[in-house]
């Protein structure tokens, strides 16, 4: 199937896309670039009224994208909601301070002035994936279009009408036709669209694959590129830790988004002296998670996205298995109708299987036992993934070490990681490069311009 939604909870085919043609496309694009010229020295205040009109629009019908996020990738239906509602805060924060984010910034050189001057600079692909459909695209747009750049949206081909959804909240707001398009095209028509001189740069939220075609893409035509790729992120809970939050908020960290989440803890590193007392607590609330339709508000855990996405994690789940890894739960889909997968804890897991280090993408924990912190920290970083990090601890110095020695783009502290528009948010290592989000978001995008006046 190509583009199309298809309900995850039942396998039904609700609704069919045809890609658009090259025809469709070239005018696209030739709008994005009109609509780029003509609006570039727009105002900052006219944006930052069209931006917090996106905001209204997001509020307003927060319950109709809810439902089109739940039926089109099988969120449960109260996640779909705050992810509404969170985009919202994207889009406010970035009216409100990108003025200030981008203003001239004044250098002492010894000139009569010299200053650097953040400008827009064009027509920007946006590659981005079906997991968070509206959250990932918006705290894209919200920056790209308050520096005065434009949008072009290839989105997941499982949710396309999240896509064209967003597409008419800009429109809605008030931005000028061709501000934010989403191209309905399938994976094969994307490097013909970057390879396209209008389009100056792309952002990626993806598999690792994925990245690295976009960004072998984007490096042969010498275009900027960020990447948000995957992560086998480790939540690591030490002795002095409160057990109670650690072991809850482990569950709901590995099960978010029903397990798929490139943030979600995939690896649990837990000190040997309190492991067994965690493991009894995690696997009881892992076996006592409410697993339904996603719509039922008593639903904890729903459906995978697609049909595929239930044999790939099987496959590594088995082959771990295989290598040796022991299961305490779980380990098979359900036998229900729809793309369900058992809650899982696997222990006992040797290097060379997938569930060691690899993403799976899905409600599967991999349990570690360490003696001390230097093998909490040796384990945590042996993987090739560096994108966020839970740590559990009230030892400072063992915070310190943790913050400091982490592979990880983000450190999160007594705290499942969590995305922010306040805060930068990306990875080192084979999670990507650049940031989205906060003030380093913004200026990803922009030409940092030097001028000097003598």
């Amino acid at each position: 199937m190509g583009i199309a939604t298809i309900n995850p909870a039942t396998g039904e085919v609700v609704k069919t896309f045809e890609a658009l043609t090259d025809s469709e496309i070239e005018k696209k694009l030739q709008l994005a670039v009109s609509t780029f010229r003509g609006g570039r020295t727009t105002p900052y205040a006219t944006r930052c009224k069209r931006m917090l009109k996106a905001a209204e629009i997001l509020e307003r019908d927060k319950e109709k994208f809810a439902k089109l996020m739940t039926l089109e990738m099988g969120k449960t239906y109260k996640s779909a909601l705050a992810e509404a509602v969170k985009c919202t805060t994207a889009c406010r924060y970035y009216a409100e301070n990108t003025e200030r984010f981008l203003a001239d910034e004044v250098v002492e050189t010894g000139a009569k002035k010299s200053f650097i001057r953040y400008l827009p600079i064009g027509p920007i692909l946006a590659v981005m994936p079906w997991n968070f459909p509206f959250w990932q695209v918006i705290r894209f747009a919200a920056p790209a279009l308050m520096a005065g750049n434009v949008g072009l949206l290839k989105h997941a081909s499982n949710v396309p009408q999240c896509a064209l959804a967003i597409e008419s909240i800009f429109l809605e707001a008030g931005f000028p036709e061709g501000t934010f398009q989403a191209l309905l095209v399938g994976s094969g028509q994307v490097d013909a669209i970057l390879n396209d001189p209008r389009v100056v740069a792309a952002t990626l939220t993806g598999s690792e694959q994925a990245g690295i075609q976009v960004g072998v893409g984007a490096a042969k035509r010498i275009k900027k590129v960020v990447l948000e790729l995957g992560g086998s992120d480790p939540f690591i809970v030490m002795p002095s830790a409160n057990l109670e939050a650690a072991v809850a908020t482990a569950v709901q960290a590995r099960v978010q988004n029903n397990g798929q989440s490139c943030i979600a803890a995939k690896r649990f590193i837990v000190h040997d002296s309190i492991a067994d007392d965690f493991l009894g607590k995690f696997v009881a609330k892992m076996e006592t998670l409410n697993i339904g339709d996603p719509f039922e508000e008593k639903t904890e855990l729903g459906p995978l996205a697609t049909p595929d996405g239930v044999k790939d994690l099987d496959a590594d789940v088995q082959k771990s298995v295989q290598a040796g890894a022991k299961v305490l739960t779980g380990g098979h889909p359900l036998k229900r109708r729809g793309n369900f997968y058992a809650p899982t804890v696997l222990t006992n897991i040797p290097k060379n299987s997938p569930a060691y280090g690899e993403e799976l993408f899905g409600p599967v924990a991999s349990v570690f036992r360490v003696k001390d912190q230097d093998e909490a920290i040796r384990l945590a970083n042996d993987v090739r993934f560096g994108l966020g990090s839970s740590v559990w601890t009230s030892d400072e110095r063992e915070r310190e070490r943790f913050i400091n020695e982490l592979e990880a783009g983000m450190v999160f502290v007594n705290k499942m990681v969590a995305s922010d528009p306040r805060i930068p948010f990306g990875g080192v290592k084979a999670s990507g490069h650049g940031r989205e989000l906060g003030l380093v978001g913004i200026r990803e995008f922009v030409n940092a311009k030097t001028v000097w006046v003598e």
